[in-house]
């Protein structure tokens, strides 16, 4: 018989989404009549279709498929030249941060980079992470063995949290206790917390100090509307020594049902061996790529292409603009109820503090059963995202404007 990743068998509970949608669909099952009026501002998915200019590119890449003279096959695994050209220039040169092309890595989207950066990082490394904070940052190092037990109430032996709180504006400081590898998210999910560049320049000199590496979520940076925050770590002098980037295209592309995404690995970043030689993580990285995958596909590409276009970064940022209006109408709505809220004004989710006397999963349960409304409660996300459930903006203009009605008539 085959022996297993006993690791597995450490995780506390099932992943948070799947938990959540077995609930609604286990109320759903209980009380059919009212299947229609559930509205879902839970997992965050996208609600509006792709942008045209994407459409008419990924067209045109499926009818490339089409005929011997213009047939693709198999990508390159780190992604077509053109697609890492765009990237680099319009996301990196054009606000004067010195990214080269082969320093950008196409994949399937930042939530699978987050995880496949652990095969290149050695088992054992000491691993931080924000308290509250994305799941898949902790699942995936304890899944490879990373952590030891679970703890009662959340969290695992071995990891160490930075609590994020009303005080510090969930914005926690490095930890006091050295660390190997930390994961940050800015603009957060799921607080929709920024960090502003003195701050971040901190966290990049503690990194060099300690000689540990951030790998730094970006994934809804394209939602900041303050012209002051910095929208790449790489923005900070000496980060291209200390730090990986991920990026999606699932939010402001509408890419959650076609999938793309990328890492940055700077050529000038460097991990230890246990005898203590310096490798280049960029070079591991290209290694995993060329090893482990066929890469993105063509039509995929190209439509991810169109995003940088004059017409795709126009119908992009209506895209984005509507969401945001959602988000700071559930803002609103929220606080005319005398609620407490963070979030929903440079980041497409609004972390809402609970009533006195409701815990997150009360007020989950509550939303459901009394509204049919489907959030997300906060003590999914870690300790200290108990007593705050989330929101997300990701709807049509009509649910959220539904959703703050319904809400109106429970606080």
């Amino acid at each position: 018989m085959v022996f297993i990743n006993e690791n597995y068998l450490k995780l506390a509970a099932g992943y948070l989404f799947p938990e959540i949608a077995r609930r609604v669909n286990e109320y759903v099952d209980a009380n059919p009549a009212v299947a229609g009026r559930i509205i879902r501002c839970g997992i965050g998915d996208v609600t509006e279709p792709i942008v045209p200019a994407v459409l008419a590119a990924m067209h045109d890449a499926i009818d490339d498929l089409g005929s011997h003279e213009t047939f693709r096959g198999y990508p390159p695994p780190t992604g077509y030249d053109f697609l890492r050209q765009a990237i680099a220039e319009h996301d990196y040169r054009n606000r004067g941060i010195s990214i080269s092309d082969d320093e950008i890595f196409v994949s399937d989207g930042s939530k699978g980079d987050c995880g496949s950066l652990l095969e290149i990082l050695g088992v054992g490394n000491r691993v931080a992470v924000t308290d509250p904070v994305y799941p898949v940052y902790v699942d995936t190092n304890v899944m490879v063995g990373n952590t030891d037990e679970p703890l009662d109430g959340g969290g695992y032996e071995g990891l160490v949290t930075m609590e994020g709180n009303e005080a510090n504006g969930f914005v926690p400081n490095p930890p006091e206790s050295p660390v190997d590898l930390v994961y940050l998210c800015f603009p957060n999910n799921p607080t929709g917390s920024t960090i502003d560049h003195p701050r971040l320049q901190a966290w990049v000199d503690w990194a060099l100090e300690n000689d540990a590496l951030i790998v730094y979520d970006a994934a809804y940076v394209n939602f900041i509307r303050d012209p002051d925050l910095p929208r790449s770590i790489f923005e900070i002098p000496g980060a291209d020594k200390c730090a990986i980037e991920t990026r999606s295209f699932s939010k402001n592309g509408g890419f959650t049902g076609i999938r793309c995404g990328y890492t940055v690995v700077p050529k000038t970043l460097e991990g230890r061996t246990r005898d203590g030689r310096s490798v280049p993580l960029h070079q591991l990285w290209s290694r995993r790529w060329s090893t482990r995958s066929n890469g993105v596909s063509w039509p995929v590409q190209r439509g991810a292409e169109a995003l940088y276009s004059a017409e795709g970064l126009e119908q992009t940022s209506m895209l984005i603009d509507h969401y945001m209006t959602n988000a700071t109408l559930l803002r609103g709505g929220c606080e005319a109820m005398g609620l407490t809220v963070h979030g929903g004004e440079n980041a497409p989710y609004v972390w809402v503090k609970c009533p006195p006397g409701q815990d997150s999963w009360g007020m989950f349960d509550r939303l459901l059963k009394e509204a049919q409304i489907v959030t997300t409660p906060g003590a999914g996300f870690g300790r200290c995202g108990e007593g705050f459930f989330r929101i997300s903006a990701f709807n049509s203009r009509a649910n959220v404007e539904e959703v703050v009605a319904r809400m109106k008539t429970l606080v």
